[in-house]
């Protein structure tokens, strides 16, 4: 799998969209992230696509 954004145009949409929700779930992210769990990373990530699928699922119905 590839970090590599799809759309490279979405980074910048993406980047404030993860850091959004670190701050709603208390993650303190930041450029280096080197200091945080693997949890914690993962549950910003879980919530991202989370919120992703459910935009989505909203669209489509």
């Amino acid at each position: 799998m590839s970090n590599k954004a799809l759309v490279p145009e979405a980074k910048n949409g993406l980047a404030r969209f993860k850091n959004e929700v670190a701050q709603e779930l208390g993650v303190p992210f930041s450029d280096y992230n080197g200091e945080l769990s693997s949890r914690q990373c993962g549950s910003v990530g879980g919530e991202m696509v989370k919120r992703m699928v459910e935009e989505y699922e909203s669209k489509i119905k």
